[in-house]
């Protein structure tokens, strides 16, 4: 089967740095589906898994990165019991297995939802990991009710046009909370209000006296979305007692969770969507579930997707690409490839 994966840690510049190869076809047992790959998007998880060691490495074989996709099941394992052959899925997989820049992938179906019947398979694949990211912290991680969790509540998302903040704002406002994204783009300001937000603030600039004059003293609950130590000490500041906070991005120091945090009681939660899957929880299906009540809401029309753009077909030349504009930071809405 035909696949992109990289062989050392290379800048994306480097046309060695993702690579085209012919690979074994993988055999679902157990569990696994084998899914026919339609379409990716790219996350900044690609780039930094790309350039997580350093480049001077070769590694034994072929890695394959990729941590959105849809496609159509293949082939199941023996354990099945969720999907049947034709079935069209979408999923965000484990950064532990083998990703999605090959044309058939085993990935467990606890971890696998039902693909929207209202959008292509380009559309689907800018979904999974953003959904789950965005759903797991504000509804699992963070102590709020999906329906009706955000009523009289104040909500600021930090980063609120990268891929995970369109969906935040979205499944915020759905839940009743009065959105704050930041943006310090003009065009990503109107992406945040297309999609929702209430209110659009810079985020290159100080938070409180953009809030003070929205006549916000204060913030019941936040998303850090784009620079966990950036943004730490103002938050604190800006938290209500018994606030909460929400944290994507791993610090590049030691952060102070004492004081405001601890004396305002400030609810500290961390998000990783690939906790599951990587430890195997017992809660492995609450993914797939999640991923199914996702596409419910899409073909509602009570959720809308964040593709942005198609690059082209999946080969490396388009990956480099795509690699290339989201660590330029620059990107809105998601960049999906589709096709062999």
């Amino acid at each position: 089967m035909k696949a992109v994966a990289i062989l050392r840690h290379l800048p994306i510049d480097d046309p060695q740095s993702l690579l085209e190869f012919d690979l074994p076809t993988p055999v679902a047992a157990g569990h696994d589906l084998l899914v026919r790959v339609e379409a990716v998007s790219v996350n900044p998880v690609d780039t930094k898994v790309r350039r997580s060691k350093p480049a001077t490495e070769v590694l034994a074989e072929p890695r394959v990165l990729g941590y959105d996709a849809a496609g159509t099941v293949a082939a199941v394992g023996d354990a099945v019991t969720r999907f049947k052959v034709g079935d069209r899925v979408y999923y965000a997989g484990d950064i532990g297995r083998p990703g999605s820049n090959s044309e058939l992938q085993l990935v467990d179906e606890r971890i696998v939802g039902r693909a929207p019947t209202s959008l292509s398979a380009a559309e689907a694949a800018a979904l999974p990991l953003t959904a789950i990211t965005a759903w797991e912290l504000l509804f699992q991680r963070m102590p709020y009710d999906s329906e009706h969790g955000g009523r009289g509540r104040r909500l600021l998302i930090l980063g609120g046009a990268g891929g995970v903040g369109t969906i935040a704002i979205q499944l915020a406002k759905r839940a009743g909370f009065e959105v704050v994204a930041t943006a310090s783009r003009a065009s990503s300001a109107e992406w945040c209000r297309r999609f929702g937000a209430d209110h659009v603030v810079d985020h290159a600039q100080p938070l409180a006296p953009q809030l003070q004059a929205l006549g916000f003293a204060q913030i019941d609950a936040a998303l850090n979305l784009a620079d966990t130590d950036r943004y730490w000490t103002e938050l604190g500041q800006l938290l209500a007692p018994q606030g909460h906070v929400g944290l994507i991005v791993e610090p590049t120091g030691p952060l102070h969770i004492g004081d405001p945090y601890k004396a305002k009681c400030i609810g500290i939660h961390w998000e990783m969507m690939f906790a599951r899957p990587r430890f195997g929880t017992a809660d492995l299906i609450e993914q797939g579930r999640l991923l199914d009540r996702v596409a419910d809401l899409v073909d509602a029309g009570e959720l809308r997707g964040t593709h942005g753009e198609t690059l082209g077909t999946i080969n490396a030349q388009n990956l480099r690409e795509a690699h290339r504009r989201l660590e330029s930071g620059s990107t809105i809405g998601k960049l999906v490839l589709a096709g062999w």
